[in-house]
């Protein structure tokens, strides 16, 4: 881990991972709120997408990334081999986890708690801060903690689309591939070690924030 090359790639994975789970956070809600409270044409297409990352091949995303925001981008919009390419890659195979995990506790929120709020004289932002979002921040906070959790292992939609440059866009996880080819076995093991520390404290967190949340609902 002393390896300038090692600390630089896990510098770049937990910087865009952190990146991507705040902004998922505000993303994610957005998306589960049009989905639970509006509707319109083609509401049925779009929560069947939200879970494409799910069962499409994150090596399959890539490439779809790299078609749609790379060389020959088709909306002329090319950020191949760049720190943003990360960010895209991972909002993309992540966003589901926020979305599905605040999309039942609003399904399950009682509007008659928010239109006692606007008899009250409430604005509506007053009324999502103080009625709604305690109520939905377990479930996002949940989310948000999957998203970490997820997006600091991600290899198959980011080996592609972030060219694995050392010191700008290789990430740890292809960083420990990397080392595994060239027979470094060692360095490898020390990068993913690391790697597996900050995956099972990420788990520990959603355990922490399900136990909040459960507590919460018994109370």
């Amino acid at each position: 881990m002393s390896e300038p090359e090692a600390t630089a790639a896990l510098k770049v994975t937990l910087l865009a991972s952190l990146a991507v789970s705040v902004l998922n956070a505000v993303l994610g809600t957005v998306t589960a709120w049009v989905l639970v409270r509006d509707d319109f044409k083609g509401k049925s297409l779009v929560n069947a997408i939200i879970d494409l990352p799910f069962a499409l091949p994150t090596i399959v995303a890539g490439l779809t990334l790299l078609a749609l925001y790379g060389p020959t981008s088709p909306i002329g919009v090319n950020v191949a081999f760049t720190q943003t390419a990360i960010v895209l890659a991972l909002l993309f195979v992540t966003l589901p986890f926020v979305v599905r995990s605040v999309q039942p506790v609003l399904q399950e929120l009682d509007p008659e708690l928010e239109q006692a709020a606007h008899s009250l004289g409430a604005s509506r932002a007053t009324t999502f801060r103080r009625v709604v979002l305690p109520s939905i921040l377990p479930g996002i906070l949940s989310g948000v903690a999957l998203t970490f959790a997820k997006a600091v292992g991600e290899f198959g939609s980011l080996v592609i689309i972030t060219g694995n440059i050392p010191f700008q866009t290789e990430v740890s996880s292809v960083y420990i591939f990397g080392r595994i080819e060239s027979g470094d076995s060692a360095a490898a093991a020390s990068v993913a070690v690391v790697l597996l520390a900050i995956s099972f404290a990420a788990l520990l967190a959603i355990g922490a924030i399900r136990h909040y949340a459960g507590g919460r609902g018994h109370a």
